[in-house]
């Protein structure tokens, strides 16, 4: 091994701050992710760490400083005359190397190489070096799967309520809020309400598809609302006050005198709500109700009507 001063690029009475600046600028240029197509830069990737394992931890880098050991941290013995043995291990009856002991020195080893070398898809242990957290680590626990879920919601929720109940793959019934102006297959994300995780992570989402129920009345058209309203023929010919349904409460629907059939009348604000707060109309159709039965009295009136008042119903695009 060189001297780790070399190696790094600084002088010997270096400061730790320098040091570790050194050692940032080398790890990041010569990490093997960087240098894939050079393949002299693992070796030299490992020399760095190498060095800064020796002159980055304070310890280490007096030991090294005095001569106890050399540049690779093995301990150095000069005893009796005999020297030469630098390269001694094993010395004492614990088996273990004196004098030798791998630290996260140098202000957090560990933390330097994953702060500069995350950006490079993680940090990984590189021949004779190390970094962060080595491959086969632990893994990060998986994320549950996510729910889809359906909610079939009535007109009068959508209007009134602005809520409606979803079961969650837990069994537990919640109130949804549904946003203004949602309409039929947007979905609501509830986060946290999905699947749970198989090893311990967080709880997937739950996606709550929104389905309109179809309604007696009334059928929708984005944020409006469209009502056939039946109507009497002496509605349709004299005008009347019509008592009309909304989602909100009858109101009475001012019909205007000679109302033919198929007419469209708009009650403004009484349709569904719109993601800008507002609300869309109601538009109402008028609808010619003949009586249910036969009644001798009208026909006589429409023969009449007809021989004195005849007019066409249809234009020319029918003939």
């Amino acid at each position: 091994m060189r001297d780790p001063y070399t190696v790094l690029g600084v002088a010997k009475n270096a400061s730790e701050a320098d040091i570790k600046k050194a050692f940032r600028k080398l790890a990041k240029q010569f990490h093997p992710d960087q240098n894939k197509d050079d393949p002299k830069a693992q070796a030299q990737f490992a020399e760095v760490n190498q060095a800064y394992e020796i002159i980055g931890d304070k310890d280490k880098r007096g030991q090294f400083d005095r001569g106890e050991i050399d540049a690779s941290g093995k301990p150095k013995f000069q005893a009796h005359g005999f020297e030469g043995f630098s390269d001694f291990q094993d010395f004492g009856t614990s088996g273990r190397t004196h004098g030798f002991r791998h630290q996260s020195g140098g202000g957090g080893f560990d933390d330097i190489l994953n702060d500069i070398l995350g950006g490079f898809g993680g940090a990984r242990r590189t021949a004779g070096g190390r970094a962060g957290a080595a491959q086969g680590g632990p893994k990060r626990p998986q994320k549950g799967q996510n729910a889809e879920l359906i909610a079939r919601v009535s007109l009068e929720e959508l209007v009134n309520a602005g809520k409606t109940p979803v079961t969650l793959p837990n069994g537990k019934t919640v109130n949804v809020t549904i946003p203004a102006g949602t309409q039929e297959g947007e979905k609501i994300r509830l986060r946290g309400q999905g699947h749970p995780s198989p090893d311990g992570g967080s709880a997937g989402d739950a996606l709550v598809e929104i389905r309109i129920k179809p309604h007696a009345l009334f059928e929708v058209k984005g944020s409006d609302l469209i009502l056939d309203l039946p109507v009497t023929l002496y509605e349709a010919v004299l005008g009347a006050k019509v008592r009309t349904p909304t989602l909100t409460g009858a109101v009475n629907l001012s019909v205007p005198p000679n109302a033919s059939s198929g007419k469209v009348m708009r009650l403004k604000g009484k349709g569904l709500p719109t993601k800008n707060g507002g609300h869309g109309d109601l538009l109402v159709k008028l609808q010619i109700a003949l009586p249910p039965h036969p009644d001798d009295e009208l026909n006589t009136l429409m023969k009449a009507w007809k021989e004195i008042t005849p007019y066409r119903a249809r234009g020319p695009e029918f003939d």
